[in-house]
């Protein structure tokens, strides 16, 4: 069994910064593309960020040059590293992984619980 779980969300301020973290575990073979989204209330899940296995990494053009994403290819960790955040980032950010749990196929897409992320003065 495969679970992803994200920490460092919590409240900031406008112009603060946050890094989350999302920590891979169980019966893993392989890990591919791993990606940050989020869903603030009242809207739909949203793509912020995404990596591939070879680090090449793309942004939605609302957080570019203030998000920064990456991965631990040796620890299965995957992070965001949140700069000058503004109230709009506001929302629930969820982590996902494409991951093969053994030597055969499929690979399979798996999402964490959640962690919130509210930025309010």
């Amino acid at each position: 069994q495969v679970q992803l779980v994200e920490s460092g969300g919590g409240l900031v301020q406008p112009g603060g910064s946050l890094r989350l973290s999302c920590a891979a575990s169980g019966s893993i073979f392989s890990v591919n593309a791993m990606g940050w989204y989020r869903q603030a209330p009242g809207k739909q899940r949203e793509l912020v960020a995404s990596i591939t296995s070879g680090s090449v990494t793309t942004y939605t053009d609302s957080v570019k040059g203030r998000f920064t994403i990456s991965r631990d290819n040796a620890k299965n960790m995957l992070y965001l590293q949140m700069n000058s955040l503004k109230p709009e980032d506001t929302a629930v950010y969820y982590c996902n992984a494409d991951i093969r749990p053994d030597w055969r196929p499929p690979v399979l897409r798996y999402w964490g619980q959640g962690t919130q992320v509210t930025v309010s003065s």
